[in-house]
């Protein structure tokens, strides 16, 4: 190709090379479909280099530590520091040392073809790539699929990116440890990297989230209880304020943080976590009728809506419908599904999107808060037990705690929400998600018999306040 033109085809274009297009893809293969991903970065996404992979390693240090030192006689061999060295060599480890090779074989074993460089849709059923100068077109026979994820969203202070403050990249790659560190942002990336950098021996770190508590998209209990936890290691939690102003002692120096409330804060380095946004801006989706920097907008079928021939699709966070890996591997499901020809409808994302905030506690949540259920003109009750009324959580350490939370839709008791505050919380969700799902009532949940010594006897307790608040459910 002397002009460096050429074009080709497939059945399916994913444009995006994320947990969402990789899963893409995988499916496109399962349903005998030929694919073709296009990336300009490291094949895997954020989620694998930049996010849930190296922030969950350097928060897993600091957590065995701390488990271990809630145990007698466990806590008397836990002495000295982490090795710092050794965490950051793990995390190199866990994200290949930011080299896609594995993921880029893998993708050869699903008989796809990588197309490295920057992809815009650019008409119907094609995206044009550029790479060093080169210039592709991938022309899809059935469908295209956006999968570019999203992008750090940093707050309007002036001369902010100049400074250049860590995002989320720049904290999980960290080369070292700050002895002082500010973090705006108390959402799940702000509130796990502030434990994760403590823990591995920060000596300040200061944590300011406007709204007036951490993790503002969660019940309140979540955040009022990691609050308190984050006090009790030394966590400056500072709420119900922002940030006014930023300056930086020259371009490698200590950053100086204005609140509105009139604090100064000074830090060796600043983290930014206050958001994403939808990675369209540069994706062609003008050329869709879609508007660039915002959603992709999507059906039930995950189809961009702005499209009405239905051969673009939108999975990921790129649609902004939930901005979490596993929903956008669903998505992608569900998306790939409709080009095969399957009837599969999108409903996980209107009625439960499970999350979890990886802190010490964990906050594990699905469906809808009470909040939420109240303004949607339900009527429902909530009921709230604490984990330290169930045997595992005195095995687990002196002083676990947490809370476990239903959200009730009345009259039938149907579970339509749940949230645990604790250790492991995580591991919990899942039965609250298949709840949730399949809309289970406290009068099946009766004989749903959970196994004794685990943290899942905490149901047993949710349903014992229901029952003993309220009349019995029929059953």
């Amino acid at each position: 190709e002397g002009d460096g033109e050429g074009e080709e085809s497939y059945d399916v274009v994913v444009l995006g090379g994320g947990p969402a297009g990789e899963h893409a893809v995988g499916r496109c293969h399962d349903a005998g479909l030929s694919a073709a991903l296009v990336e300009s970065d490291l094949v895997g996404g954020e989620c694998s280099y930049w996010a849930c992979i190296p922030s969950k390693t350097l928060l897993r240090p600091g957590q065995v530590l701390a488990a271990a030192r809630n145990v007698p006689g466990a806590a008397a061999a836990v002495t000295g520091a982490i090795d710092v060295a050794a965490a950051l060599a793990r995390r190199d480890t866990m994200v290949s040392n930011w080299d896609d090779a594995g993921q880029v074989g893998w993708l050869e074993s699903q008989g796809a073809t990588l197309v490295r460089g920057h992809g815009r849709l650019a008409g119907e059923r094609t995206v044009e790539v550029e790479h060093e100068g080169r210039l592709r077109r991938v022309v899809a026979r059935r469908a295209v699929i956006v999968a570019t994820g999203s992008e750090p969203v940093l707050p309007p202070l002036e001369g902010l990116d100049a400074l250049e403050p860590w995002d989320n990249r720049g904290a999980t790659a960290a080369r070292e440890v700050p002895r002082r560190l500010a973090v705006l942002g108390g959402g799940p990336v702000g509130a796990e990297l502030a434990q994760a950098f403590r823990r591995l021996g920060s000596e300040e770190v200061t944590l300011v989230e406007g709204a007036d508590r951490l993790l503002p998209g969660h019940e309140p209990f979540a955040g009022e209880e990691l609050a308190a936890a984050f006090a009790a290691e030394g966590i400056d939690v500072v709420t119900g304020t922002k940030a006014a102003a930023v300056s930086r002692d020259g371009s490698r120096g200590s950053f100086t943080v204005t609140l509105e409330n009139g604090r100064q804060i000074t830090a060796d380095q600043l983290l930014v976590a206050t958001g994403r946004r939808p990675r369209t801006g540069d994706v062609g989706a003008e050329n869709v009728g879609a508007e660039p920097g915002r959603p992709l907008p999507v059906d039930d079928r995950l189809r961009v809506t702005t499209v009405p021939e239905g051969w673009l699709f939108a999975v990921g966070d790129v649609n902004g419908k939930a901005l979490l890996t596993h929903m956008g591997k669903y998505q992608a499901r569900v998306a790939v599904a409709a080009i095969a020809g399957e009837e599969m409808r999108d409903e996980a994302d209107a009625l439960a999107v499970p999350a979890v905030v990886f802190t010490d506690p964990q906050v594990a949540s699905v469906g809808l808060t009470e909040e939420a259920a109240r303004r949607s003109g339900r009527h429902v009750r909530t009921v709230r037990v604490a984990l330290g009324d169930v045997a595992a959580g005195s095995i687990l350490g002196v002083g676990v705690r947490g809370s476990a939370q239903l959200v009730l839709e009345e009259p039938q008791g149907r579970v339509i929400g749940a949230t645990f505050c604790g250790p492991d919380a995580g591991e919990m969700l899942q039965a609250a998600t298949i709840a949730v799902v399949a809309g289970v009532s406290v009068a099946q949940l009766r004989h749903a018999v959970p196994a004794f010594p685990t943290l899942s006897e905490v149901w047993l307790e949710l349903v014992r306040s229901y029952l003993v608040e309220g009349s019995p459910p029929a059953g």
